[in-house]
């Protein structure tokens, strides 16, 4: 067994095993947002309700390091852009495989944006980590979004971003969620597991929690949702509330 399978099996522990995942790297793009001004006790915070990975910058590692657990997983995403630049939807690789596993990283991220006039750029980031990863090891997860207006929740492009996704190296693949019959066809065309993304902010939480069911019967292998989590009214009860949900078995 590689080192990276040995790394993936730690990720999904078991068959049918589903990864509840928090992306906390919002704060480089958009700024110190609700949630996030001060990362270790949201990561106490997630942790309490059961999530079993966090994903940050390299920088941020010295702050939830001190929060995490010894059970939990940790990710550093290497994608980087900001709002304030005029080619926001450009991803810049900000880091290294090799600087990630001196962190104490489990899991590799970029970030994708498919349909941005630099997809290109980015698919061949994708490539060179993907080539990194497999020298170490490491598992790499791609963020994976569309970006062609009008089609960010179609079916079709989602499904063929997901598949060049993983035929360019992913391992993992994140992704919106645009219906059960249009989540069940990505994940039918992935080799690779899917886990759903959270999207924007619901304002009830019942909302969210209801996406999160339909995405479990439709196949998604976890979740790796941000803001729907981090600014929850009550983080560690919503977060309990959908790890139960993963750790359920979906309806025949």
């Amino acid at each position: 067994m590689s080192g990276k399978e040995l790394r993936l099996k730690r990720l999904f522990s078991g068959p049918g095993a589903r990864l509840f995942a928090v992306p906390l790297d919002h704060s480089l793009s958009v700024g110190p947002i609700a949630g996030l001004g001060n990362l270790e006790p949201t990561v106490r915070a997630l942790q309490e309700g059961g999530v079993r990975c966090v994903v940050v910058h390299k920088g941020a590692v010295r702050t939830v390091q001190k929060a995490l657990l010894p059970t939990t997983l940790l990710g550093v995403h290497l994608s980087a852009s900001t709002s304030l630049a005029p080619d926001t939807g450009r991803k810049h690789i900000a880091g290294t495989v090799q600087e990630a596993v001196r962190l104490g990283a489990d899991l590799i991220s970029v970030q994708v944006n498919f349909g941005d006039p630099a997809e290109g750029e980015m698919l061949e980031d994708l490539g060179h980590i993907a080539e990194e990863c497999e020298a170490l090891g490491m598992p790499l997860m791609c963020m994976t979004y569309v970006k062609q207006k009008g089609k960010e929740n179609d079916t079709t492009a989602l499904a063929h971003a997901c598949r060049a996704a993983a035929d360019l190296g992913a391992d993992v693949i994140k992704t919106n969620f645009p219906d059960p019959a249009g989540f069940r066809k990505v994940v039918e065309g992935t080799p690779v597991p899917v886990l759903v993304g959270g999207g924007p902010r619901m304002e009830r939480p019942e909302d969210f929690l209801g996406v999160v069911r339909q995405a479990i019967e439709a196949g998604a292998r976890g979740l790796c949702v941000g803001r729907n989590l981090f600014q929850a009214p009550d983080v560690t009860s919503t977060a309990r509330r959908v790890a139960e949900i993963l750790e359920s078995r979906p309806s025949s």
